[in-house]
């Protein structure tokens, strides 16, 4: 059995809750600096977290990397166990030796009938240097158990034939982060954990795995349930790859999965899908959550309680960083977007797990650090309370573009949330909204017809900027962040320019980015301004004002693989934020010729619209929760 080493007090972290809410507590629980001797860990990563058997019982585990913090180093699976609800702990204990291999992907669940905690683990061969596994990489499922709440467990066993079939002979992974017993309908008492693989022919990876594994004997025997495959083209493009799988039970004895979307052609980073019975079958194949903004990274859900679910991920689109709970009132069926949901740490951080430590509070696991999210692992308590109260759309402006109607023609959907508190002022037709540079924006609810793909378009909008205005000005942001496929437009005051950017790709390969520049006049200058950028014919063509310039267009989809945002004034990272004024953003799904830039630009109409905001007015209030 393992034994304790080398106790040492968890610290608190510099980045704690905001000060206005209470309700939130944090240390953080392991780090190569305060567990084990010293130089024994490299670093700790892949957290989960399970409430334990016993009433204020909680275990948290880890993987302990050796030698380096690389993912086929020497790993142990380590834990740490809290009596009283996650505010105290234990010391570090070493659950399942690597012995120089990769022991890891922990994922625990607990049967309430007896009490026993199972954790479900994968293991590879270990390197002593920092690369990954080679491809393909053969990895293998274990499982151990424990009956006195973490503090003894029994050896690994391997569990390979039960839950690996044959062909799933490139990548296997289980969790991580917990599993679940289902406590509805005829199912009740199974033990179900997430497991993703994929296949490979002994050229190239043919197919991504997302499937079940379910136990209906406390975790004695396992077997395969519900399964999604997607296979792999030719030119190595696939639709999707869920993975690291989370999961919760719906009232009515559902559950709902959750997963991490890694370089698929659908657009998001997350997906989900649901089964009906008990873990057997999916009802459909995974979709893609494309508004849901998170970076490619695992993430967690579980029900605080029925009416309120939460999801923990960072809220950056294109970076590990900004871990963010957002809550569900339909039991996953939706999300909140990541300005209305609860801020942890604007800190580095990465992958996190979730457990409900007693009635209203949750404790969360997650990767962290102030300079790179592998530098510790932290516990955070928080009740609902801090989590705050349900927070509607707040104010809006009207989108008058024939787009924004729903399939049926109804106009519920046609409108773009107002936030942080752009306010009214006179525009160059009508009214316009003004910017502060600091956290107002204006985001388009998604829909279908937002994302521009393969298309040619034209994106016009006047602005006029502000005289704080420095460094970057987001005008106009379709799509995602960093290299992801985008559409862009952006001031530049310190060049006293403006610039339009395109980044698209087509086919497996990364994407290719095309940046058009014209001169405008110097910050402050009070004039408002005319833009347009126009996709068609092999050129890509800025007009601001009376000039215009032109570059050779990128070939691809200005909207594929990524989460997706519609922006005006704001970076979609939360990095960037317009000091100035907006006024009638329009984006038509075709390159518009001159005559009809010279509508659009007289104010008149030019055909159907994706989108046309004339922000020309805000109704309703504004939302009570800062941007993350």
């Amino acid at each position: 059995m393992a034994a304790a080493v080398h106790p040492a007090p968890a610290r608190a972290t510099a980045d704690p809750a905001p000060p206005a809410r209470t309700g939130f507590e944090e240390r953080v629980l392991f780090s190569a600096a305060q567990d084990g001797p010293p130089g024994e860990y490299s670093c700790f990563r892949i957290p989960a977290v399970v409430a334990g058997p016993d009433p204020g019982t909680v275990l948290a585990f880890a993987e302990g990397r050796k030698g380096n913090c690389g993912d086929a180093t020497d790993i142990d699976v380590v834990l740490k166990r809290s009596a009283d609800g996650g505010r105290t702990w234990g010391p570090l204990r070493t659950v399942d030796e690597g012995d120089g291999d990769t022991h890891g992907n922990p994922a625990p669940v607990v049967d309430r009938a007896t009490g026993r905690v199972v954790l479900v683990t994968t293991y590879n061969k270990g390197r002593r240097d920092a690369a990954n596994c080679d491809v393909p990489c053969d990895r293998t499922p274990h499982t151990q158990f424990s009956d006195d709440a973490g503090a003894h467990w029994s050896p690994p066993r391997d569990v390979t034939d039960s839950l690996r079939p044959r062909g799933w002979n490139s990548w296997y992974a289980t969790g991580p982060g917990h599993g679940v017993q289902l406590a509805h309908g005829p199912h009740r008492g199974r033990l179900v954990v997430g497991i993703n693989a994929e296949s490979h022919d002994g050229t190239r990876g043919t197919a991504n795995h997302a499937a079940l594994a379910l136990s209906d004997d406390g975790g004695r025997h396992w077997r395969l349930g519900a399964v999604d495959t997607h296979r792999i083209a030719a030119d190595g493009t696939y639709r999707q790859m869920p993975s690291e799988l989370t999961l919760a039970e719906r009232t009515d004895g559902a559950v709902y999965v959750n997963g991490r979307e890694q370089n698929g052609t659908d657009l998001g980073h997350r997906d989900d899908a649901v089964s009906q019975d008990g873990g057997e079958t999916f009802t459909a194949p995974f979709r893609a959550l494309p508004d849901l903004a998170a970076p490619m990274v695992q993430g967690s859900v579980t029900a605080l309680r029925p009416g309120r679910w939460l999801l923990s991920a960072p809220a950056d689109p294109d970076r590990r960083r900004t871990m963010t709970i957002r809550s569900s009132y339909d039991q996953g069926r939706t999300w909140e977007s990541a300005e209305l949901g609860a801020r942890v740490t604007a800190d580095w951080s990465g992958y996190s797990d979730l457990a409900v430590v007693s009635p209203g509070t949750a404790g969360l696991l997650y990767e962290a650090g102030k300079g790179n999210a592998r530098d510790e692992i932290r516990f955070a308590r928080f009740t609902e309370e801090w989590l705050g109260p349900r927070t509607g759309p707040g104010a809006t402006t009207p989108d008058r573009g024939t787009d924004g109607r729903d399939g049926a023609g109804r106009a519920d959907r046609a409108h773009a949330y107002v936030l942080g508190g752009a306010r009214p002022v006179g525009g160059r037709w009508g009214g316009a909204l003004s910017f502060d540079g600091v956290d107002d924006a204006v985001r388009l609810p998604y829909r279908d017809a937002l994302p521009l793909g393969e298309r040619d378009f034209t994106a016009a909008l006047w602005f006029r900027g502000g005289t704080a205005a420095r460094a970057e000005q987001p005008l106009l942001w379709l799509g995602g962040v960093g290299g992801a496929p985008q559409v862009t437009l952006r001031w530049e005051p310190a060049e006293r320019r403006v610039s339009g950017q395109v980044t698209a790709v087509a086919g497996p390969g990364p994407g290719r980015t095309a940046t058009v520049r014209a001169g405008v006049g110097p910050p402050g200058d009070g004039r408002w301004h005319f833009v347009a950028l126009r996709r068609g014919g092999g050129r890509l063509t800025l007009t601001v004002d009376d000039g215009s310039s032109w570059v050779a267009d990128v070939p691809g989809s200005v909207s594929r693989g990524s989460t997706f945002g519609a922006y005006l004034g704001q970076k979609p990272d939360a990095r960037a934020f317009l000091a100035g004024d907006l006024d009638d953003v329009r984006v038509y799904g075709r390159r518009l010729p001159d005559g009809q830039v010279a509508e659009v630009r007289a104010g008149r109409e030019a055909g159907r619209a994706v989108v046309w905001l004339p922000l020309d007015g805000v109704r309703g209030a504004f939302p009570t929760r800062p941007f993350p």
